[in-house]
């Protein structure tokens, strides 16, 4: 419904009839056009009309009366409208004296100018790292594993969740990591969480409240596993990464006394810590009374051979475990577990009294697809389809760059390429992301540069038969 208030003409309801105007010195455009009732749709388009200036401060507004003859509604449907926007203080109502505007947008804060966002090139192939294959993610099971679980819940289950997470998936994640990692977990040393960021989160609050105030982390590493120990205030201190993993001797100058590793893949160096190292590193731990953080991120994928076990069961008194699904499933379940030593549980518990659980009932979906094999299945289709495909990009590589050089260990989700020194990585990753190829330079993992010129690529989340036209378009890009 649209009418004009004053000197603009006839008014124009939602049926045809025209209804002859009144000469108001009010005079505006009111538009009570729209979905809600008449009332709320009249103090809307007045408070419009106020805000934009056509109702300017100190000027009358009709008569409730004779504004209800002019919209041909009942005199409730204005006073209703007008003492809304009294009561918000756009109108004043004096008795005796008209009821008149009281705001204007002088004394409002200047709006914003509105910047249209700047438009990203369409990306067609992703060779940047973090991602699993989600093509493949497997929609039918998981489905059947949250109908399940739905179904047989009981209605403590639907209750306020433990902050570690449902009894059900902590048992079969100690089940699962026994069996598949070699890990010394059970239920009670078992916490669920969103991911292996928020169980370092978790873990370094802990620390921190048992006076632990220094975080070792790998160098090139990946920042947000430094950021998430910053935000919980511990200090970071960077140690190098060799051919053997991370260097023990230079985390021995170090003031701290817990470390992050990731002792079966590096990220992103894709080099797997040495036994001689793993076991200074256990060593190292019990000599300065602190821990070893395993990021296990991504291990279920090695080609090569079978995986090799978590450290977290050489020591597990001195090492927590961090895993997750976000490489192996998707990380949109927000899904992960910290298995955590003994003596740490408490301190976990109180530093972490507001931590919140995934949900329930994805916790018990995911503790379904474990329990009926499926997630075995799953590991097993995509080692083999990973692996192949990474096949497939290293003889790609081979063919379209020969003066680049791959390292990385054959397992996980990516590898390092090594380009000439005179590359130009950065100006490589924007030439192919304005050809829609995703990239990562390898300087984006680093504390400060270096002069090793590296890509990290990714090939979790690129189709086969799209590997061909990705290296294509990343050597043209390196040849701009």
């Amino acid at each position: 419904m649209t009418t004009t208030v004053g000197r603009f003409g006839p008014a124009v309801l939602s049926n045809p009839v025209v209804i002859p105007q009144t000469n108001f010195a009010w005079a505006t455009l009111v538009e009570v056009d729209g979905p809600g009732r008449l009332h709320d749709r009249l103090a809307r388009a007045l408070r419009t009309a106020i805000r934009d200036g056509r109702l300017a401060e100190g000027d009358a507004v009709p008569p409730s009366r004779a504004l209800a003859e002019e919209l041909g509604c009942s005199r409730w449907v204005v006073t209703e409208a007008y003492g809304q926007l009294v009561a918000e203080g756009y109108l004043a109502a004096r008795v005796g004296s008209a009821t008149r505007v009281s705001w204007s947008p002088e004394a409002a804060p200047p709006k914003p100018r509105t910047r249209r966002a700047p438009t990203r090139p369409a990306i067609r192939y992703d060779l940047a790292p973090g991602l699993p294959d989600l093509r493949a993610f497997p929609r039918r099971r998981w489905a059947d594993a949250v109908r399940s679980v739905i179904g047989s819940a009981v209605h403590y289950d639907l209750d306020i969740p433990d902050p570690a997470g449902h009894a059900v998936l902590r048992g079969t994640l100690a089940g699962y990591l026994r069996r598949s990692r070699g890990a010394d977990a059970d239920v009670t040393s078992v916490f669920v969480c969103a991911g292996v960021t928020d169980g370092l989160v978790r873990t370094c609050r802990a620390l921190r409240a048992e006076g632990i105030a220094d975080l070792a982390v790998e160098h090139p590493g990946w920042p947000r596993l430094r950021d998430a120990a910053t935000s919980a205030g511990l200090r970071v201190h960077p140690v190098p990464v060799d051919d053997d993993g991370l260097r023990v001797d230079d985390l021995t100058r170090t003031p701290a006394r817990a470390v992050v590793v990731g002792a079966a893949h590096q990220f992103p160096t894709g080099t797997v810590l040495s036994p001689a190292r793993r076991a200074g590193l256990v060593r190292w731990a019990r000599e300065v009374d602190g821990f070893v953080i395993e990021d296990d991120y991504d291990a279920e994928f090695r080609y090569d051979h079978h995986p090799v076990a978590v450290m977290q069961g050489m020591d597990p008194g001195r090492v927590v475990l961090l895993g997750t699904v976000s490489k192996t499933l998707s990380p949109a379940l927000g899904l992960g577990w910290l298995v955590a030593p003994a003596g740490v549980t408490p301190a976990l518990r109180a530093a972490n009294p507001v931590a919140a659980a995934p949900p329930v009932l994805d916790q018990l979906a995911l503790a379904a697809f474990i329990d009926r094999g499926w997630y075995d299945a799953h590991l097993r289709a995509g080692r083999r389809r990973f692996r192949a495909r990474r096949d497939l990009l290293l003889t790609t590589l081979a063919a379209e760059l020969p003066r680049a050089r791959v390292s990385g260990t054959a397992a996980g989700l990516h590898v390092l390429l090594h380009l000439p020194d005179d590359t130009d990585t950065g100006a490589t990753v924007r030439a192919a992301a304005s050809a829609g190829l995703r990239l990562a330079d390898l300087d984006d993992y680093r504390a400060k540069g270096s002069p090793d010129r590296a890509l990290v690529l990714g090939y979790g989340n690129i189709g086969d038969t799209e590997i061909p036209a990705a290296v294509a378009l990343l050597r043209a890009a390196l040849t701009r």
